[in-house]
C-alpha cells in the first residue's frame, strides 16, 4: 500500500471488449506490428487570442537548489506522476488506438501504479460504421483520436488523483483544441490541494522570443534561446501567458536546464501559482533533484514520471491485440504490410 492507502490497480476501458467485438464483426484485420504513436500536442498553435502578456520578475536566471528539492521529495506531501503510452494499428479500413495511462504514487517503499486501457477505432467509412456502436466514424481520425486521448486522460486524473498531492503531468497545460478541459480539472485539483505542473520537452514554441524585444529575432524558438541563456541547474524567471478574451485560460511558466541538452518548460496554471506562490521555488529544486536522481543525461526528465512512463509501457504490452483479432482479415497500410497476418 502507499501513502494515503492507495492500491496498485489496472483499469479496462467499459467499451474495451465492444470495441474488439465490433472490429471482428466487420471483417477487420489489424497488422501484426503496432507502430508507437505520439499524440502529443507540445507543437500545436496555441489558441488565438492568446499572448504572452507579462513576463514576471526581471529576465533572468535562477540557480536551483537539488538538497532543497531532496527535503522536499522526503516531506509528508506525497508526489504522483502522469504518462502514457499508445500503440497504433493502421489498416485500410481504418486505424485503431490502444493506449496505457499511467499513474504512479510514491509508496512506503515503492512506487504504486494505476493504468487504465482504452481502445478506439476510426473510420471514414459509414459503412464499417454503420449497425455498430463503438467503431466511430469519423471525418478527422487524426484530430479525434487526440480528442478522446485528451479526455480520457483527464478523466484518469481526476479519477485517481488523491487529495494533498504533487502532481506531475507530462505533457502541457495548454495546448490543442481541449486545453480548456485541463483548465476546468485544475480547478477541481485546488479544491482538493493537489498541486498539478506540466512539463513539455519538446516544444517549437516561440512565445518569449516573439514577445521579448532583446530576443526577437535572434533565435529559432524559446527552448533555442533557453538553451543559451541557462547554465546546468539554472532555469529563468518566470512568464505569463493568457487568453487575452478569458484571463482563466491562463499559464504561467518557466524554462529548466539540468544537462547540456535542450531544457524543458514547467508549467503552472494561473490559480495554481497564485494560491502556491510562496511554494513554487521550492517546488522547482524538487523538479530539478528528480531529474538527477533519475540521471538521464540525454533524455532528461523527473524520475516519477519515467516510472511512469516504463509502467505505461509494460501495461500496454499485456494486450495482444492482433492475436485478439487473429481471426479477421483486412489489408494493411503499405508501411504496414509487411506485418500483416
Amino acid at each position: 500500500m502507499a501513502k494515503n492507502d492507495i492500491a496498485n490497480k489496472l483499469i479496462i476501458h467499459s467499451s474495451f471488449k465492444e470495441t474488439i467485438e465490433d472490429i471482428n464483426k466487420k471483417n477487420i484485420k489489424i497488422p501484426r506490428n503496432s507502430t508507437n504513436e505520439n499524440l502529443d500536442y507540445y507543437n500545436y498553435v496555441y489558441p488565438p487570442n492568446g499572448k504572452l502578456l507579462t513576463i514576471i520578475d526581471d529576465l533572468n536566471t535562477i540557480s536551483l537548489n537539488p538538497k532543497a528539492g531532496e527535503q522536499i521529495a522526503n516531506g509528508n506531501r506525497p508526489i504522483m506522476a502522469y504518462d502514457e503510452s499508445i500503440n497504433r494499428f493502421s489498416s485500410l479500413e481504418g486505424s485503431a488506438f490502444l493506449t496505457s495511462h499511467s499513474l504512479v504514487i510514491n509508496g512506503e517503499k515503492d512506487f504504486v501504479p494505476s493504468n487504465k486501457i482504452t481502445l478506439y477505432f476510426y473510420t471514414r467509412s459509414k459503412d464499417i460504421s454503420s449497425d455498430t456502436k463503438y467503431i466511430k466514424y469519423s471525418k478527422d481520425p487524426e484530430s479525434d483520436s487526440k480528442k478522446d486521448f485528451v479526455l480520457d486522460k483527464i478523466d484518469f486524473l481526476k479519477e485517481n488523483t488523491t487529495k494533498n498531492t504533487i502532481l506531475l503531468v507530462d505533457g502541457p497545460l495548454i495546448g490543442g483544441d481541449w486545453y480548456t478541459h485541463m483548465i476546468e480539472a485544475v480547478n477541481k485539483f485546488q479544491d482538493n490541494n493537489i498541486i498539478p505542473i506540466f512539463f513539455v520537452k519538446n516544444s517549437n514554441s516561440n512565445l518569449v522570443t516573439d514577445e521579448v524585444k532583446e530576443l526577437k529575432n535572434k533565435y529559432n524558438s524559446d527552448m533555442h534561446w533557453s538553451f543559451n541563456y541557462l547554465r546546468h541547474g539554472e532555469r529563468t524567471n518566470f512568464f505569463r501567458y493568457a487568453d487575452r478574451k478569458n484571463k482563466k485560460n491562463a499559464k504561467i511558466f518557466c524554462y529548466l536546464k539540468s544537462f547540456n541538452v535542450s531544457p524543458q518548460r514547467v508549467e503552472f496554471h494561473r490559480n495554481t501559482f497564485k494560491k502556491y506562490r510562496e511554494q513554487i521555488p521550492d517546488l522547482l529544486d524538487l523538479i530539478y533533484y528528480l531529474i538527477l536522481v533519475q540521471g538521464n543525461r540525454k533524455n532528461p526528465q523527473v524520475r516519477p514520471i519515467a516510472i511512469a512512463e516504463k509502467y505505461a509501457r509494460a501495461t500496454i504490452n499485456l494486450f495482444n491485440l492482433q492475436k485478439m483479432m487473429k481471426d479477421v482479415g483486412v489489408v494493411p497500410t503499405i508501411n504496414q504490410e509487411r506485418f500483416a497476418w
